[in-house]
C-alpha cells in the first residue's frame, strides 16, 4: 500500500526534502508554494482540494480555480492523483464529478454519512475511491462510532471473500491500528507532522530535531501494510477505544 503524508510539515527547505526523500505526499491547494520541491524529492504525488478544512474557517472553494492547479501538475511524471472536490450533499457531489475534466486522474470521495448505494455507485465508475470522515456523526477515525459505521459499510459492499468493489483510499486513516484492519490501497494523513514535537513517549530519541523525529514516525508507520480483505476483528479489537498504536 502506499503511505502518502501530509504536507506541509512544521520545518522547510531542506528538512522538508530529507523527510520526503522516497516517500509518498499529498500536497492541500492552500500549499502551492510546496508544490515545485514536494515533485521534486517525492516519489509520488497525490493533490487535496482541502473543502473540510475550508468549511471549519467558513471558507469555500473555488473548483475552477482548483481545477486549473491540477492542470499545471498532472502531467508531471511524478502525480499519481487529484481528490475531486465535495460541496455538499450527494446531488451537489455529483455534479462536481460530471464537471471534473477527464484527461485529469480524478478520485471521488464516499462520505461515511452517505448512502453505501452511493459507494458501490462510485466503484462501478472509478478504480479508486476515497473514503472521507468529515460527517458530524463520524468525524474522528479510530472511535468507536466511526468503527461501527465503517464496519457496517464494508459488510454491505465487500463480497463473501472480504473483497471491496475497486480500490480504496482511506483519508486521515494513517495510523496503523487503523489501517491494518481495512482492505486499503493507499492511505493520507499528518500524524508524522502532529506528533514530531519532543513528549516524553518518544524516550532516547526525543533530543532529534522534529524533522528527525518526523522521519522515525514515517518509518514507523510505513513499516506496516493494510489489511489484504475485510474481516471483521472481534468486538475487542474492533473497539479500542482512546488508545492507539504506539508509533
Amino acid at each position: 500500500m502506499r503511505h502518502y503524508h501530509r504536507l506541509p510539515l512544521a520545518e522547510k527547505g531542506q528538512n522538508i526534502a530529507r523527510f520526503l526523500h522516497q516517500r509518498h505526499a499529498l500536497l492541500p491547494f492552500s500549499c502551492p508554494e510546496e508544490a515545485p520541491l514536494a515533485f521534486e524529492v517525492r516519489r509520488s504525488v497525490i493533490l487535496d482540494h482541502g473543502c473540510a478544512e475550508r468549511s471549519q474557517h467558513g471558507a469555500a472553494l473555488n473548483p475552477e480555480e482548483y481545477i486549473r492547479w491540477c492542470e499545471e501538475w498532472h502531467r508531471h511524471p511524478g502525480f499519481d492523483w487529484a481528490l475531486i472536490p465535495d460541496a455538499g450533499d450527494e446531488a451537489d457531489n455529483d455534479a462536481l464529478l460530471r464537471a471534473w475534466p477527464k484527461k485529469i486522474c480524478g478520485v471521488p470521495i464516499y462520505h461515511l454519512h452517505e448512502d453505501p448505494q452511493r459507494l458501490l455507485r462510485l466503484a462501478e465508475q472509478y478504480p479508486l475511491v476515497a473514503l472521507g470522515s468529515n460527517a458530524r456523526a463520524w468525524s474522528t477515525p479510530g472511535t468507536s462510532g466511526w468503527w461501527s459505521r465503517m464496519a457496517a459499510i464494508l459488510d454491505i459492499i465487500c463480497d463473501q471473500d472480504g473483497r471491496p468493489p475497486c480500490k480504496l483510499h482511506g483519508t486521515g486513516m494513517m495510523a496503523p491500528d487503523i489501517f491494518t484492519a481495512l482492505p486499503l490501497a493507499s492511505v493520507d494523513g499528518s500524524c508524522a507532522m502532529q506528533n514530531q514535537q519532543p513528549t516524553a513517549r518518544f524516550g532516547s530519541y526525543r533530543a532529534l530535531e522534529p524533522s528527525q523525529r518526523a522521519q522515525v514516525i514515517a518509518d514507523r508507520i510505513e513499516a506496516h501494510n493494510s489489511a489484504p480483505v475485510w474481516q471483521r476483528p472481534r468486538k475487542q479489537l474492533m473497539y479500542p477505544g482512546p488508545q492507539k498504536m504506539a508509533l
